[in-house]
């Protein structure tokens, strides 16, 4: 039972790392019906600019820990939401008029580029977090020892989670995301400036994707200039799980995807555990094609 627990927890702790960064491809998805298949990068990005200001930049040790690392969490989101608005502007803009297949290979090249600048600046070798900015502390739940890190992982990804459902669902902002998200024009004639919408949905996107990038730094304490391929990939899957284009089924697909993977790592065999969660993945699809939540809310924020 206790290891069920522990692997429980593991599960949601990677599967809200899955879930914030597929909240970047549905959002963009619900818009624009693109894929971004830079996003994968954006989030590479938010993990090496998390380790640069906190060890080069010199926050890590002017700052106690814990406060350096949650300014530099605010921090890199911020960065990278800027980058991801700069490349809706350069890369996505100038081609919304033209067939979809120029945007996916204009999605493609970016992330090449994005991919091959990181490896260029940082090189191809892995970094590592330093230790001492990773929590080692334990915390007492209903009689089990678990890993601050973990806990930490797990609410902070939450937060940000139920943090954007709020501003989805209840401002006059995320009614106008929604509503750009339904109808384009329907939007424009009621008065929504539908390239600010746009703009914003490639500031928020991205920038819980590079949150999600430290957060993996982190967790796992160690990055690589690839690591946005298989992070991702995985996030994608978890998007298409819950319902392309749905908020609440990208949460619920990345969360899902975790828990599968982390209890198959553990009951069945690491070596099979994306293997099986894929399985799970054509199992749902087959059962629900839209997804678990997609036909609900079809093509909905």
């Amino acid at each position: 039972m206790e290891q069920f627990f522990q692997q429980l927890l593991n599960g949601l702790a990677v599967g809200g790392i899955y879930a914030l960064v597929a909240l970047g491809y549905t959002m963009v998805y619900g818009v624009l019906k693109l894929i971004n298949f830079a996003h994968g990068d954006l989030f590479t990005i938010g993990a090496y600019l998390g380790l640069t200001l906190l060890v080069s930049g010199g926050l890590a040790g002017s700052l106690p820990p814990v406060l350096a690392v949650l300014l530099v969490f605010f921090m890199v989101g911020l960065l990278v939401a800027l980058i991801g608005c700069a490349l809706e502007r350069v890369a996505y803009r100038p081609l919304r008029k033209a067939g979809r297949l120029s945007a996916v290979v204009s999605a493609l090249g970016a992330s090449i580029f994005f991919q091959n600048a990181v490896m260029l600046v940082y090189g191809a070798r892995p970094y590592v977090y330093p230790n001492s900015l990773r929590p080692d502390f334990t915390i007492e739940l209903f009689g089990y020892a678990l890993p601050g890190m973990r806990v930490m992982v797990i609410a902070a990804t939450i937060a940000l989670m139920l943090a954007l459902w709020a501003f989805i669902q209840k401002t006059r902002l995320g009614a106008a995301v929604r509503a750009v998200a339904i109808d384009q024009g329907a939007a424009r004639l009621m008065g929504i400036n539908v390239n600010r919408i746009i703009s914003l949905v490639f500031l928020i996107g991205p920038g819980l994707g590079g949150m999600a990038g430290l957060l993996v730094g982190m967790y796992y304490g160690k990055i690589d200039f690839t690591m946005g391929w298989t992070y991702g990939l995985k996030a994608f899957t978890a998007a298409i799980l819950g319902g392309i284009g749905n908020i609440p089924g990208a949460m619920l697909g990345g969360l899902l995807l975790g828990v599968v993977e982390a209890l198959a790592a553990s009951y069945v065999a690491f070596a099979w555990k994306d293997a099986v969660a894929f399985c799970v993945l054509i199992l749902i699809l087959i059962i629900r094609p839209t997804g678990i939540l997609g036909e609900r809310t079809a093509d909905k924020l």
